[in-house]
């Protein structure tokens, strides 16, 4: 986080931790050694109630999101705005419904109208779209184009080779990739994962070790406009690691 923010001018850093807690959703300790390493704010997914003891967690830490589209009455916010020396950024993470269990309401519709709202706050907006087909993502970026600054896809582990900047002005990435071990299966034991396959029989799936590849992006926004100026997508490969 450290090289991020101060060899590459980083400003504000988004991540999404549901997979935190070995795998397994997040905790709010996790979430709490995130945010005081210098992370603004923490978005999630399909995975967020994994961990019991996040659900009351969420209505006391503002800055750990889950999707926006779930029910009304729902424990914590789909969105947030934050004050920075450069102004106001907000963020804003949704669920695509394509393949993803549960099945939420259409993120579309609840994106749409939590965007307008926002944008009389601040034109500089980040949207986590967590979903599981491109075409969902895709759609999703092409349809707040001109509306956010960025839409960056989570949920598939593995980083695409997409990024462009939309004609709106804003950012667009399908996946940002995973932060975990390099040598595993979407961060999972590589045996276990071909295990199942040969023979169709439940086995567990232990977190991999050894070195980890950060994956995900960077994108330079006018913050005045709120347009994107580019993107850059970052794979970064950390040698060594606590066991």
């Amino acid at each position: 986080m450290d090289y991020f923010r101060r060899e590459r001018e980083v400003d504000f850093v988004v991540v999404n931790g549901e997979n935190s807690a070995a795998g397994r959703g997040i905790t709010p300790k996790i979430s709490i050694d995130l945010l005081r390493a210098g992370v603004a704010v923490i978005t999630t997914g399909d995975h967020i109630w994994d961990q019991r003891e996040v659900v009351p967690y969420l209505g006391t830490e503002p800055r750990l999101l889950r999707p926006i589209n779930y029910p009304p009455g729902t424990p914590g916010a789909g969105s947030i705005v934050l004050e920075t020396p450069k102004g106001k950024v907000g963020v804003i993470n949704v669920q695509g419904r394509t393949f993803m269990q549960p099945p939420l309401e259409n993120p579309f519709l609840a994106i749409d109208a939590e965007v307008e709202r926002m944008r009389k706050e601040t034109r500089v907006i980040f949207v986590d779209v967590h979903a599981e087909t491109t075409s969902e993502k895709i759609a999703m970026g092409r349809f707040l184009d001109g509306r956010v600054s960025a839409v960056v896809g989570t949920h598939t582990h593995t980083q695409t080779a997409d990024d462009q900047v939309f004609p709106g002005g804003t950012a667009f990435l399908c996946d940002a990739g995973m932060c975990g071990p390099v040598e595993s299966c979407l961060g999972r034991e590589i045996t276990p994962i071909i295990e199942r396959f040969l023979t169709g029989r439940p086995v567990l799936f232990p977190v991999a070790r050894g070195p980890v590849k950060l994956h995900g992006a960077m994108v330079e926004i006018d913050e005045r406009s709120g347009r994107a100026l580019r993107i850059e997508r970052v794979a970064h490969l950390f040698e060594s690691t606590r066991e």
